[in-house]
């Protein structure tokens, strides 16, 4: 899940470092993939929220194409069915594989990690991590890269261990 941000100001934050920070998660990860002996895939998924019923995802996904024939007026009906239903959020993720193992990355999840303090998929309340922004409200690129190296290394690191 994405994480909750509720005052503006952590809103402008993240809104400066999310992208820059996506891209430096894409770097490092091929950094590491380029000497490891893992490879790596890059998907688009829909992520739902928890709980979501095979059912309702299924009528979730009917109503969606069923709306791309639509009249106005069935589109209308379909946009308000759709509103009282759970809706999943586009992911990216990063699945990689060695030796008939697979491990799945949520490369948004990683990407949360670096931004913000604590975050946790359980934990969506977050607060943005302060010292990857300088003191002039840009993003400070160097704090940035070294966190976003420490992260993937671990990532790499757990999956060695998995290995082992």
């Amino acid at each position: 899940m994405p994480p909750k941000i509720t005052n503006s100001t952590s809103w402008q934050q993240a809104e400066i470092l999310m992208q820059p920070a996506f891209i430096r998660v894409i770097d490092n990860l091929r950094k590491q993939l380029d000497i490891s002996d893992w490879k790596g895939t890059y998907q688009d998924v829909l992520t739902w929220p928890a709980n979501t019923t095979d059912e309702t995802k299924a009528l979730v996904t009917q109503l969606v194409q069923e709306m791309e024939t639509a009249t106005p007026t069935q589109a209308e009906e379909i946009r308000q069915t759709l509103a009282s239903l759970p809706i999943p959020h586009p992911g990216y993720h990063l699945l990689l594989q060695r030796h008939g193992e697979q491990v799945n990355i949520d490369l948004w999840d990683l990407c949360y990690q670096v931004c913000f303090l604590n975050y946790s998929p359980e934990n969506t309340a977050v607060d943005i991590d302060t010292s990857l922004i300088d003191e002039y409200g840009d993003v400070d690129w160097q704090q940035l890269e070294t966190k976003t190296q420490q992260l993937v290394k671990q990532v790499f690191t757990s999956l060695s261990i998995l290995g082992d």
